[in-house]
């Protein structure tokens, strides 16, 4: 049973497999009515995800942004919501990229249904996006954010997320990137590709997130009724943030700041941290905090790895964070 609030980690776009999280949607009954209500919102659109989430589309890729983001956004919102109906309710909330709006909806910041409309304008500007991606680099980000302003044919590429003290993700448009990755290993650092085929957060962002700051104009937006520490700026929301559509527009176009965020929330106090991402990829990085590796704030994934039976990890975690085990599944 545990003693400390709840920190909820909501994920981001690179963590996304087909199938993630598909036996919650089987058998855990708030979190397949959330996934229903949210892709029949979607549409056309929305059924097109569906297949391609439970993986009735042969090779259809879950990593283009347009299935990405709202599938991202429905793991998210619905485990949140799945463990609030099994009596767990988080103290705070960070979401990772697009898991900031979930964690935005979850707070009340958004409705259900705007936040429908606020995905489908926000992959709807990715029209206005260029091909790129992602590049995870073990490193700090600023020496390796030297090594790449070193590095010919780069331009373009800058810090897409600070996801711990030695993990950079870099961000950038096609052929910038790849130049990037291969100067970055003849510099000896190691670095891969996020599951991203657009430039996240990265300033060639920044006509999508101005044409999907005009949409979430539209909508009415409400202070946070949980609070929530932002992976935009590394601090908890203010009312007054909330309730600003270029808040949450902008970090289209900014960095992810999840290092500084899970700071303020770990330095301050102990918590335990609930991961919501597939196979507890938030978890890895959180365990690098003093606090995790100092035993003072246990780590608790949702999510199984491939190599484990997910309902009993499921229900072996809602049972640790002191929730009912009993609801019936359907």
């Amino acid at each position: 049973m545990r003693a400390s609030p709840i920190a909820l980690l909501l994920p981001g776009q690179g963590f996304q497999h087909v199938g993630m999280a598909v036996e919650l949607y089987r058998r855990e009954p708030r979190f397949t009515a959330v996934a229903d209500e949210f892709l029949h919102a979607l549409g056309a659109w929305g059924a097109e995800v569906r297949r391609t989430w439970l993986g009735r589309v042969d090779g259809a890729p879950a990593d283009r942004g347009v299935t990405a983001q709202p599938l991202l956004f429905l793991i998210g919102y619905g485990i949140g919501e799945a463990l609030a109906a099994r009596g767990v309710r988080p103290a705070v909330l960070v979401g990772h990229s697009v898991g900031e709006l979930a964690a935005a909806t979850l707070a009340g910041v958004f409705s259900p249904a705007a936040a429908a409309r606020i995905l489908a304008a926000r992959c709807a500007a990715l029209s206005q996006a260029p091909a790129g991606g992602m590049l995870a680099v073990a490193g700090a980000p600023e020496p390796v954010l030297e090594r790449v302003r070193a590095g010919d044919g780069c331009a373009g590429v800058a810090l897409g997320a600070h996801n711990g003290p030695a993990q950079t993700v870099l961000a950038g448009p096609e052929p910038a990137l790849t130049a990037a990755e291969r100067h970055l290993r003849d510099e000896g650092l190691t670095a891969r590709r996020v599951r991203a085929l657009e430039p996240w957060h990265a300033p060639a962002m920044r006509r999508a997130a101005d044409r999907f700051c005009a949409a979430v104009a539209d909508e009415v937006l409400s202070p946070p009724r949980i609070p929530i520490v932002s992976t935009r700026t590394g601090r908890p929301v203010s009312e007054r943030e909330a309730v600003r559509p270029d808040f949450w527009a902008e970090q289209m176009a900014l960095p992810v700041q999840f290092w500084p965020a899970l700071c303020t929330v770990l330095d301050g106090a102990a918590h335990t941290v609930v991961d919501a991402a597939p196979a507890g990829a938030l978890a890895t990085l959180a365990r690098r905090h003093p606090s995790v590796r100092a035993g003072h704030s246990p780590v608790v994934p949702l999510l199984a790895p491939a190599s484990r039976e997910p309902w009993p990890v499921w229900t072996a975690a809602v049972d640790q964070l002191g929730g009912s085990v009993a609801q019936p599944a359907s």
